[in-house]
């Protein structure tokens, strides 16, 4: 259901797996459509409404250059990462009690993103077979996460910086710069630029061929060349390559993690990204 509109988009509220519900914002390209769509997302979840507006309009030239191209876009918000939820939970299974739903854990912060992509697919002017998926950092992981247990949402993906230390189950228990407190990890000043480092960090290769086996789409992989987790990044594209021949890869020299998501005037590097991933869109948007 749609709650508030601006200046710059209509703000919805998706019912999630679980009932309650989680919001985005909504921008569409001129004309009656229906409009092929893309989910934009960035990092961990949490913040709500104010994150939500603040993202729409302060990073706006992402939106603007999709528009452009024809397509609708949102930026959303999800759930708060539980640690190490999508490797302990497993996938999410539903029964009936008392004639009401089961689950056998809460759902995680990329069901958020398949409730409302299933919730965007059904609005006037959507094209709901033409469903993309644009995710830097964590949002990057939570692509391929989705994608190994829900399938036929998605046309294609690109997974910017993708920190996929969770999805690739890296061991990160004996690097002294990461911390654990109080069963939480502190990984913030990780550092895995080699990408041997982070394929012998590997602990269950069995487990991810089987996640990666999963993905039913095109996904392009953007790294960044001075990022401390590069090693990550590229190992991700390595593996899925393996699996899926339609994998791409591009990399560029930027001090900014999250580059392709420019706060004002973008650079050269930004404006260059920016149209490798429209390229990208528009070569499996049918």
């Amino acid at each position: 259901m749609r709650i508030e509109t601006d200046d710059l988009a209509d703000y919805y509220l998706a019912e999630t797996l679980d009932g309650l519900y989680t919001p985005y914002a909504l921008r569409m390209p001129p004309g009656d459509g229906p409009h092929p769509f893309v989910f934009v997302a960035y990092g961990n979840g949490g913040g709500g409404m104010e994150w939500l507006r603040d993202r729409v309009h302060r990073f706006r030239h992402v939106t603007d250059v999709l528009i452009e191209a024809g397509y609708a876009c949102a930026w959303a918000r999800y759930r708060t990462e539980v640690e190490l939820g999508y490797q302990t939970g497993g996938e999410l299974r539903t029964d009936v009690r008392q004639g009401m739903e089961l689950m056998s854990r809460a759902p995680l912060e990329y069901e958020d993103e398949v409730a409302i992509l299933r919730h965007v697919a059904k609005l006037p002017g959507i094209d709901g077979d033409r469903l993309f998926h644009l995710g830097v950092s964590h949002a990057g992981e939570m692509l391929f996460k989705l994608l190994s247990q829900y399938h036929g949402l998605l046309r294609a993906g690109v997974a910017a910086e993708p920190a996929s230390h969770e999805l690739l189950t890296l061991n990160l228990h004996d690097d002294d710069k990461v911390t654990v407190t109080d069963g939480l990890r502190d990984i913030e000043t990780l550092e895995m630029r080699s990408v041997e480092r982070a394929r012998r960090a590997i602990t269950e290769p069995a487990e991810v061929s089987r996640r990666l086996g999963g993905v039913d789409i095109p996904v392009l992989v953007l790294g960044r060349e001075q990022d401390e987790l590069q090693g990550i990044f590229r190992l991700t594209y390595e593996l899925l390559a393996e699996k899926r021949s339609d994998a791409e890869w591009r990399s560029w020299s930027h001090d900014i993690h999250g580059y392709i998501y420019p706060e004002g005037e973008p650079d050269g590097v930004q404006r260059e990204a920016l149209e490798v991933i429209v390229d990208f869109f528009d070569r499996h948007r049918g």
